[in-house]
């Protein structure tokens, strides 16, 4: 491969590399955000639920990332933002009631350079004063915390965008390497190793199969939610945690969507059997 064709090829992924910024209160964060992802070769800048609009703050704080911050997309609900994507890490100050697959910065950038062949991915990014909701965090598949000075962990918003997106990048870098080649096994498509040494592939499960978007894992949700009410398991008044601890242990497993249409039939099964039951 050419040095012009490995240029290309990261472009590309660099891409499908999505920065998600959730009810933003200060737009010259957004702003100073933008600088630190076109620092890193990122473009692609989604904001949900905005509470101030760029404006000429932002843009003064965005310097010469002023293109990033013009072509950000803006949504309603994080949902909106991330329906399309395969893999969605959210960033996460403190430790939850519920804990959720984690992972270092490092294997931030590993996994999203991995997947980003694949489908669009997406690092989400909360509020400046109280981070992301339970709620939120619930719709990614991995957390990342980054592992700051526990005696003063304070990072403003730029400065974790800054951080993660140096991952990401250096992960981009290292699969670019001349001695990475890519090669086929029967086990997806080796692209080299990792900061650990250890061999990294593509965005498939053991079977080869790809791994459904999140617009395709939330149907999913629904219709177990659906289905575990119709069988009384859970109730309207009183769902509790159980979809929250379901959405973990599918999070830890990663079915593929054939495995998840699977799944999909044996729920459709319980549900019909149950208005049978209540005929």
């Amino acid at each position: 491969m050419s040095d012009s064709e490995n240029t290309k090829s990261a472009v590309s992924l660099l891409d499908r590399v999505r920065i998600v910024l959730v009810n933003t209160s200060d737009c010259r964060n957004i702003g100073s955000a933008a600088r630190a992802m076109k620092t890193m070769g990122l473009s692609q800048l989604v904001l949900v639920d905005p509470i101030e609009m760029p404006n000429g703050q932002a843009q003064a704080l965005a310097a010469g990332a002023t293109d990033v911050l013009s072509n950000a997309k803006v949504v309603s609900t994080l949902s909106e933002a991330i329906e399309d994507c395969g893999l969605v890490i959210g960033t996460s100050a403190r430790s939850r009631t519920l804990p959720w697959p984690m992972l270092e910065p490092r294997g931030c950038g590993e996994k999203m350079i991995t997947e980003a062949s694949e489908y669009p991915v997406a690092l989400v990014f909360g509020r400046e004063s109280s981070g992301l909701t339970n709620d939120e965090l619930q719709l990614c598949h991995f957390h990342v915390q980054i592992p700051a000075n526990p005696d003063y962990s304070s990072l403003n918003l730029a400065m974790a965008v800054q951080t993660l997106s140096y991952e990401v990048r250096t992960s981009y870098l290292l699969s670019l390497d001349e001695d990475k080649q890519e090669h086929s096994t029967g086990n997806g498509t080796y692209i080299g190793k990792n900061s650990l040494g250890k061999k990294t592939f593509n965005a498939k499960s053991e079977d080869n199969e790809l791994y459904p978007v999140t617009e395709e894992s939330e149907r999913f949700y629904q219709h177990f939610d659906n289905a575990l009410k119709a069988t009384g398991f859970i109730g309207d008044k009183h769902p509790g945690l159980v979809m929250t601890k379901l959405r973990r242990l599918f999070n830890r497993a990663r079915p593929d969507v054939k495995e998840i249409k699977m799944m999909r039939g044996i729920l459709a099964s319980i549900e019909r059997a149950s208005m049978k039951g209540h005929q």
